[in-house]
């Protein structure tokens, strides 16, 4: 190949030398992408013919990387072509050196994803008791981000080292001295914290994928755990980013960290002259048929009395805090109606300036 770039460019001078050199870069690398393309089409055919879909991401997560090492491999054996005829353009044989292995370094991290999502995947997330399943996936991607981390320091080193200037630098991070310089000194840095807060939480999980949890006041399901942050799908589909370090230095209600399983409460306030036992009756009569109902708890309890009325607590279990939701939503309308509709005047009124006034 060197042979023949040098006979045709050697035929014309100055412009024309680089203009069959760029061509010659220009066909070689469209081949490349042609063949690139090609076996990769022909993969994602096969992968569509399979039941599981995890096929068709690790195929793609692999296209675009190995493009790129074929890019690197080509551009380092027509950089010197172009320096020989144009000095001024030395700058692409550095940037020759650190695509290569930059390239290499993006490969691996897809093949760190792509194992991520192999493990991942052995993992039923559906089921309704799916606490280990939720554990071991937080692991899986709270190490996949160190890991991919280190080897993003790794790499980016060796990519400083094939440069004259910044060698010494790149040496310096590839040493263990120089990475434990580097650690003792950044430790008390935010973001190098938060990086080791990540790596506490995947060992300790007091929060895992897809928790329920209220933090700052607002009900929401742990969406994302990436290396420094924490996404948070609130209910009514905003997203809130947590620093991961503020899990560890706060107190966080967690709804789900060992069992989904939740109990409720209901609160109405009423007259002193309602009677409980038809209100159990119809509650256990709502409950029967009720599939959000876990079968483990109901109770009416009167919780409190003040001079004008009495507060009554209804307490209702589920398998999770969704269900337990729409239930206790739907058993209060019911039991107000009930109310409503077999005891008149039965919610609890006081007296404001002579006038009775119901209390809500």
């Amino acid at each position: 190949m060197t042979d023949l770039i040098n006979a045709l460019s050697s035929e014309s001078n100055g412009i024309k030398s680089i203009l069959v050199i760029i061509i010659l870069f220009v066909v070689s690398f469209a081949i490349l992408f042609l063949i690139n393309k090609l076996v990769f089409n022909r993969l994602k055919k096969i992968a569509s013919r399979t039941k599981n879909h995890i096929d068709d991401y690790i195929i793609k997560l692999f296209q675009s990387p190995i493009l790129w090492i074929l890019f690197s491999i080509l551009f380092m054996f027509f950089a010197p072509h172009f320096i020989k005829r144009i000095p001024s353009l030395s700058f692409l044989d550095n940037l020759a050196s650190i695509m290569l292995p930059l390239s290499v370094g993006w490969l691996l991290i897809q093949t760190i994803r792509a194992f991520s999502k192999y493990f991942q995947n052995k993992y039923n997330m559906i089921i309704d008791d799916n606490l280990y399943a939720r554990s071991r996936i937080t692991q899986i991607k709270m190490f996949e981000s160190i890991i991919i981390f280190l080897f993003a320091i790794i790499f980016i080193a060796i990519a400083l080292m094939s440069i004259e200037g910044a060698r010494t630098l790149g040496k310096s991070i590839l040493t263990s001295a120089g990475v434990l310089g580097i650690i003792v000194g950044l430790a008390a840095q935010k973001t190098v914290g938060q990086v080791l807060s990540g790596i506490q939480i995947a060992l300790t999980q007091p929060v895992k994928i897809d928790d329920v949890v209220i933090i700052e006041g607002e009900y929401g399901k742990i969406e994302e755990i990436k290396l420094t942050y924490i996404v948070i799908k609130i209910w009514d589909e905003r997203r809130m980013i947590v620093p991961i370090d503020y899990f560890l230095n706060n107190p966080i209600e967690n709804w789900t960290n060992k069992t989904a399983n939740i109990i409720g409460k209901i609160y109405l306030y009423v007259s002193y002259n309602l009677p409980l036992e038809p209100i159990r009756e119809k509650l256990q009569t709502l409950l029967e048929n009720n599939t959000k109902w876990d079968g483990r708890v109901q109770s009416i309890q009167v919780t409190d009395s003040k001079e004008w009325f009495k507060e009554i607590r209804i307490i209702l279990s589920s398998s999770n805090s969704s269900d337990n939701w729409d239930l206790r939503v739907e058993v209060r309308e019911k039991l107000i109606d009930f109310i409503n509709e077999n005891y008149p005047n039965s919610f609890a009124t006081v007296q404001f300036n002579g006038k009775n006034l119901t209390v809500n």
